[in-house]
């Protein structure tokens, strides 16, 4: 048997060329376990050395089957279903649900004001944590271990603040068909003027750290190019649309629920890649601390109700949290329990058998922190959707992959991806 010195640069590479030929590739598997997915995800990449000559997603590790278990719950029931898809803005979830729902109720100019400004205040907030997560675990990536600790440092604050007003962390169910789950509790603007004054002391320090740091914008920089022609064939929106200079947000383009009485800046960025990326994160983060400081404004200036005046649509909306963090207003379970056995029927009717929704269909949607969320909604004409189906945008941008990828490094890949910012849950659904 002929021996081969393989110390030699050039023989190794004459003789894996007499191996495998000079146009031979590896199939690599990555996932499907992958932090910048946030959620199990799977991509076979196919690399000619360490240049990406093709990618495939394979996604589907976290279907749950929310769209077709929403169909067997009622209107309002179905909330509690929807708001786990996008687990890391879950509040967008429920809210484009929702505001679907109202469509077909016909009661979308009834919602009191006081109501929508507590959606547009929760929304902001929940902005705010998504982009802290996407920043945070961009920078985990390319081993800012010290970006991801600020970020969800701050994220924190946020999540202190939403777990006051609506009682949970994450998968709220606090915006529900006609309104709110409840008001505000006692001290939660003053709250909310802490965290504001809090981040806007703290989230420059996450700019430093990733603007005045050379390696980061390296590594960040022409990495997942994706035009803007591209971005309009994919249906691409969001951060990406925007770091290619196009400003479509649709708080702006098409507003609702009273986006267009706030004075704030659509972020846009020209370079069309992962760094404008980062940046049109970080811009909508002092853009959102802009529009929760305009609702603290508003909510402390008026009162109201949270919810529509119809009884045979509006949940109990005067909530009062206990002790426990959980529970109906003590008032309100002492009325229909001892004081009206009116009440306590329709009150059982209402949660057990719901609502009927008039027949026909609808589509709404809502700028979400990934971009365009939409919600397809038929009604029969009875207690529970007929068909539910979200455009969600995580799904969406997730064919920008391959022509941002192909054709670059492997290295990159994980960067690109984690512009993209996409989550599973959204995906799969």
């Amino acid at each position: 048997m002929k021996s081969v010195d393989l110390g030699d640069v050039g023989q190794w590479e004459s003789f894996v060329a007499g191996v495998l030929g000079d146009d031979a590739t590896l199939i690599v598997n990555m996932g499907p376990q992958h932090p910048s997915t946030h959620g199990p995800m799977r991509f076979t990449l196919e690399l000619s050395g360490e240049t990406i000559v093709d990618v495939r997603p394979a996604i589907g590790f976290l279907h749950t089957g929310i769209e077709k278990s929403m169909e067997y719950r009622t209107w309002t029931q179905a909330v509690t279903f929807c708001t786990r898809m996008d687990y890391v803005a879950p509040l967008f979830n429920e809210a484009v649900y929702v505001r679907a729902v109202e469509a077909l109720l016909g009661i979308e100019d009834d919602v009191p004001q006081r109501a929508l400004d507590l959606r547009i205040l929760v929304m902001e907030l929940n902005r705010i944590t998504s982009h802290l997560v996407a920043i945070g675990t961009g920078g985990l990536e390319i081993g800012a271990l010290t970006v991801m600790t600020v970020a969800m440092r701050e994220r924190e604050r946020c999540l202190d603040v939403l777990e006051a007003v609506t009682g949970l962390r994450m998968n709220h169910a606090y915006v529900r068909p006609g309104g709110v789950a409840m008001d505000l509790p006692p001290g939660a603007l003053y709250q909310l003027d802490e965290l504001v004054v809090t981040l806007r002391k703290h989230i420059p320090e996450i700019a430093a750290l990733c603007n005045g740091n050379p390696t980061f914008r390296a590594r960040l920089c022409d990495v997942g190019y994706l035009s803007l022609e591209a971005c309009m064939a994919l249906g691409v929106t969001g951060p990406v649309l925007r770091s290619t200079g196009y400003a479509w947000d649709l708080r702006r383009t098409q507003p609702y629920w009273g986006y267009d009485t706030y004075d704030f800046d659509v972020a846009t960025w020209d370079t069309a890649d992962s760094y404008g990326r980062f940046r049109i994160r970080l811009e909508e983060i002092w853009q959102s601390l802009r529009i929760l400081e305009q609702c603290v404004r508003r909510l402390g200036d008026q009162a109201g109700p949270v919810m529509v005046a119809d009884k045979k649509i509006a949940w109990p909306a005067q909530l009062a949290i206990g002790v426990d963090g959980l529970g109906n207003s003590a008032d309100h379970v002492r009325h229909i329990m001892g004081e009206s056995m009116e009440a306590l029927i329709h009150h059982f009717k209402l949660v057990s058998e719901g609502f009927r929704v008039p027949a026909g269909q609808v589509y709404r949607s809502i700028e979400s922190p990934r971009g365009e969320i939409g919600c397809h909604l038929v009604s029969d004409g009875g207690t529970h959707p007929y068909r539910a189906h979200m455009r969600d945008p995580s799904f969406s941008n997730l064919q920008s992959v391959p022509i941002m990828c192909i054709g670059g490094q492997v290295a990159d890949f994980i960067v690109a991806l984690a512009s993209i910012d996409p989550v599973c849950g959204g995906v799969d659904r």
